[in-house]
């Protein structure tokens, strides 16, 4: 755990707590106490009356580690950081479905689809304003006192919050929960304060945090790596674009604060086998001894897929009291298990989950621990005779030895139940692996030696070549799809006020087709096996592509959108007018005003943006001269239409639109008819 922050309280300075700011960070600052008689039981919820009963108890149950995970401590106090993730009680979705929007593969994805989806997407967008996860931050603390019950105590602070703000919230904690401990609940308000008078966060930004004297310089996750449901912000193509940025220092997914080498370090031959799975959305069990090795190991696969939008629900740290235990436990033999990454540290799930197909150990080994296997298991449960066994002594490849061998022979015959007996770190799976492991970025990794400190440094520096490799590796991967999220701009001399083309339809079949005909280019044709193109059959069916090609879609029509408005405030109106035909006028006639009446839709619903007032200005004056170079009997027809009336006489009269509050239409000189 690194080193918290100073932080002392004033309370004649200490600042008011503001709850809508609060709630842009956080949803309310828990105490949990672990009684003997009463079991989890919440002592303070601030702000109080912001969780339903289903949820404290939740949360309640969720906030210790589990009484089998923990080994006995003899010292006086032992305080430890996890968090976990569960999916809110109103949220009424299956725990198979990761997104509200996946159709069939084959289906393709044509302009009239896509309109409808948008405005599907429109009609929801109010009812999905929360996340449908919330997220606890857990600051838990286990005194031992012989002079007590059962030898000691334990107590939890937790964050709750609707974001993924690991880089913010764990050193937010290591301020929190010892103050707490020192002054009680007097630390609850006075952070809580401090956190409401933070900006609105910003994604993908270096933010700097005050808490009293003390600053937390953090960076958050971009925009394309959130949840969307929240709607809370704005995306760019350049944010979500297929591209390797030069400092390394900016998150490209989420929990790029998490500690990739220093959890998989006993596992890094196996990272390219993990991010395949992570990238098809397959089910994995994580199994750890303690719950911060857990949760950082499910956050740290998360981050392996950066920058793809990882759709498949992950649990950092899942209980037997979750309520979707039930369902998973209730899986009959041959059942399809949903696509979920859990983080368990209870190894009753190792029974209970028998249909979970990969599963993968880690925590807790000796920092030069030569044991690394892979096992491979058949659908029916038992285990074949493929196996594969790795060594790996302080990073550097090695051959196998008699006892490497023993050991691999071994654990593919007892399968995952032995870590019933010993923990050791290993994969067991089915799946055949189409990515090779690249030696050459296992080769650059350094070497701490036994030094923590120094352990510290290089472990920074380890994670950064393993992020920068995973994250080109993405990249290229998802590249190919590139032309279907491509924009057009008006060309040199074609009118900006029809409605600009289509993004190209896709069709899955046809994608398979052309790829397999030009190939995966030259970075991954040297890095995948002859099958390569079944890695990507199942990752279209898998459950994270569809969530992120439509949002990349999305994105690019909301960009070329821009463009295209961009290019009707800078033309000259009269120049096209000298080149149309009278059809072609008219035409331009009801272009005009329906980009006049969408710009006022958007200031009567407050999204206008800021360049609004002009823009109105620019098309009241284009559609002005539009209609004064119509022949009489068009301008008369035109003006029995009292919507295109209103907005064309310029009056003080303001324009009332369908079910929409009235608007200040301005007043536009005209110039003379032709």
């Amino acid at each position: 755990m690194s080193r918290s922050p100073s932080f002392s309280v004033k309370t004649e300075l200490s600042p008011k707590l503001d709850p809508e700011s609060f709630r842009q960070w956080a949803v309310a600052f828990c105490i949990i106490r672990f009684d003997l008689e009463q079991g989890q039981l919440i002592e303070e919820c601030y702000p109080p009356g912001c969780l339903t009963q289903d949820e404290e108890l939740e949360i309640a149950f969720s906030s210790f580690p589990d009484s089998v995970s923990q080994h006995q401590n003899r010292s006086s106090i032992h305080d430890c950081i996890f968090f976990f993730r569960f999916r809110r009680q109103d949220d009424s979705q299956p725990v198979h479905v990761s997104s509200p929007e996946i159709i069939e593969v084959d289906k393709e994805l044509s302009p009239k689809y896509t309109e409808k989806r948008n405005l599907r997407r429109l009609s929801t967008s109010k009812k999905n304003e929360d996340s449908r996860y919330m997220y606890g931050y857990v600051f838990n603390r286990q005194r031992h006192d012989e002079r007590l019950k059962r030898g000691g105590e334990q107590k939890s602070v937790v964050i709750l919050s609707r974001s993924p703000y690991s880089s913010v919230f764990r050193p937010l904690l290591q301020i929190m929960g010892p103050l707490y401990f020192d002054i009680g609940k007097k630390a609850l308000e006075h952070i809580a304060a401090y956190v409401s008078m933070w900006p609105a966060p910003v994604p993908g930004k270096l933010m700097e945090l005050p808490i009293g004297n003390a600053m937390l310089k953090v960076n958050l996750p971009p925009a394309h790596s959130l949840p969307s449901e929240s709607g809370l912000f704005e995306e760019s193509v350049s944010s979500m674009a297929p591209f390797l940025p030069n400092n390394q220092i900016v998150p490209q997914g989420l929990f790029h604060d998490s500690d990739l080498f220093g959890t998989f370090r006993g596992l890094l031959l196996q990272l390219w086998v993990l991010w395949e799975l992570l990238l098809i959305g397959e089910p994995l069990l994580i199994i750890a001894p303690t719950p911060p090795q857990c949760c950082e190991a499910v956050a740290s696969l998360v981050s392996l897929v950066a920058p793809l939008l990882y759709s498949v629900d992950f649990r950092p740290y899942f209980t037997i009291h979750d309520p979707e235990f039930a369902h998973l436990n209730s899986l009959q033999q041959g059942d399809t298990f949903p696509p979920m990454v859990l983080g368990v540290t209870n190894l009753f799930f190792l029974k209970a989950l028998r249909n979970i197909p990969h599963i993968v150990s880690v925590g807790s080994p000796a920092p030069n621990s030569n044991r690394l296997a892979l096992t491979m298991r058949s659908s029916t449960g038992n285990f074949s005779a493929r196996s594969e066994a790795f060594g790996l002594q302080q990073l550097s490849l090695k051959k196998f030895s008699p006892s490497n061998l023993l050991s691999a022979v071994k654990l593919r015959r007892d399968g995952p139940l032995c870590l019933m007996t010993e923990h050791k770190e290993a994969i067991w799976s089915t799946y055949a692996a189409i990515m090779k492991p690249d030696t050459s970025i296992l080769n650059r990794l350094i070497d701490a030696g036994m030094s923590p400190r120094v352990e510290e440094s290089m472990s920074v520096v380890n994670n950064e070549i393993l992020r920068r490799h995973f994250s080109e590796l993405t990249t290229n991967f998802l590249a190919p799809f590139g032309p279907y999220f491509r924009t057009k701009t008006p060309s040199e001399g074609s009118s900006p006020f029809v409605d600009p083309p289509s993004l190209p339809p896709f069709n899955a079949d046809e994608f398979l087709g052309s790829l397999s005909a030009r190939g995966p280019g030259k970075f991954l044709s040297k890095r995948m096996k002859s099958n390569w193109l079944d890695l990507y059959r199942r990752f279209l069916k898998g459950p994270n592509f569809m969530p992120w090609f439509q949002r990349r879609r999305a994105v690019a029509e909301q960009e070329q959108h821009k463009l295209w408005k961009q290019a009707r405030m800078n033309a000259d109106i009269q120049q096209f007018i000298s080149k149309m035909s009278e059809l072609e006028i008219v035409d331009s006639f009801n272009a005009i005003e329906r980009h006049f009446l969408g710009e006022i839709q958007l200031q009567q619903s407050g999204k206008a943006s800021a360049d609004s007032v002009s823009t109105c200005q620019k098309l009241k004056g284009d559609l002005q001269a539009v209609f004064n170079v119509l022949p009489k009997d068009m301008q008369q027809l035109l003006l029995l239409k009292p919507q295109s009336a209103a907005l064309l006489q310029g009056s003080p009269e303001p324009t009332k639109l369908p079910g929409r509050p009235l608007v200040q239409v301005g007043v536009v000189s005209s110039t003379s008819p032709r």
